[in-house]
């Protein structure tokens, strides 16, 4: 039996969050659960009326049963606590699924970008070898000590596959890896706000690129991630620059202009000043919960007004339907899309 489609069969179903017994009642009960379970352990193949219906229930086309996936490796969710294990299960084919179909258009176009970490080599011990990091990576990648306007297209310029999709507001991000490695991979949740989003892709890339300890606990990696973003996001030079070296007391007024600036929270920032020694640790602690605790949305308290996000992927998908290197109906298939959809979307 093909045990290709067999795996092909379960993620599909995975994905769409579905048990047997609801996928079945999704085909208006056409096939059993038994069936459906014998598919999946590949002791039988379904019939051709059988496999259209499948691919209606589920979501994608009938090739999808048929193609070669990939390996999603050291997949790696934040806030794991609030996720259970099926939606976990279900983000992992979402992201699985597209990343499929954003490396086979780069291997249509021949416009993969190789990755390379500039920082593997330097071990990370405390915060001061997390800025040497910072330093040495922003100076690698040649883009200064000031704010970032675009995380998500300075990634993918480097090699970083990011994929935003929606989910739960329990899901913030994961990172993962593709092909031993050599493709590294951030997952953010789409209905983010802007800020969250950049602090994300940010602790995301720390988790991909710092060089931590194996003998470090969760907890410890998570908090070495969080300075990596923070120092990403608002550089040391920066940061003292805007802020000074030392301050007793810090307005709200003046920490606005600098969240709407780097695209950083006010969170963010004020742990920026305590991690810096800036600010003591006691005013830290009464600032976040005079002006934070029951506002930890930063409701009124400015917006980035920069752009976050990437259209590598339909671009990509245009340019190869522009050379003619695939049809259009193709193309509508690898974007998951109508064919009437992308071409409207082709032609605007």
């Amino acid at each position: 039996m093909d045990l290709l489609f067999a795996q092909r069969l379960k993620n599909a179903r995975v994905m769409q969050g579905l048990s047997m017994d609801e996928l079945c009642n999704k085909m208006d009960g056409i096939v059993s659960k038994q069936s459906i379970s014998k598919y999946e352990s590949g002791k039988m193949m379904p019939n051709s009326s059988v496999l259209l219906a499948l691919s209606k229930a589920l979501n994608v086309t009938t090739d999808y049963f048929f193609r070669s996936g990939i390996c999603l490796e050291n997949v790696e969710f934040r806030k794991k606590s609030s996720l259970g294990r099926k939606k976990e299960a279900q983000i992992t084919e979402i992201v699985r699924d597209h990343l499929e179909r954003y490396i086979l258009i780069e291997q249509i176009v021949l416009m993969n970008v190789p990755f390379i970490n500039p920082i593997k080599q330097i071990k990370i011990n405390d915060n001061s070898d997390i800025e040497t990091a910072v330093r040495e990576l922003r100076k690698s990648w040649w883009i200064g000590m000031d704010s970032l306007p675009n995380i998500t297209e300075l990634l993918e310029d480097k090699g970083v596959k990011i994929i935003e999709i929606e989910a739960d507001n329990k899901f913030d991000g994961l990172s993962a890896n593709v092909n031993n490695g050599t493709i590294p991979v951030i997952v953010v949740n789409k209905q983010l706000p802007v800020e969250r989003k950049r602090f994300t892709c940010m602790h995301e890339l720390g988790h991909l690129l710092l060089h931590l300890s194996p003998k470090l606990d969760e907890h410890t990696k998570e908090r070495y991630c969080h300075y990596f973003a923070n120092a990403m996001l608002l550089p040391k030079d920066a940061f003292l620059r805007e802020i000074g070296l030392k301050r007793s007391h810090l307005s709200m007024s003046e920490l606005i202009p600098i969240k709407e600036y780097f695209g950083i929270s006010v969170a963010a920032i004020l742990m920026r000043a305590h991690d810096l020694n800036v600010i003591s640790p006691s005013y830290y602690k009464n600032f976040y919960i005079n002006f934070l605790t029951k506002n930890r949305s930063e409701v009124g308290l400015g917006d980035y007004p920069g752009r976050e996000g990437s259209n590598r992927f339909m671009q990509l998908l245009y340019r190869a339907t522009s050379e003619e290197l695939i049809s259009m109906s193709r193309a509508a298939e690898i974007a998951n899309m109508k064919l009437a959809d992308y071409r409207e979307a082709y032609m605007a």
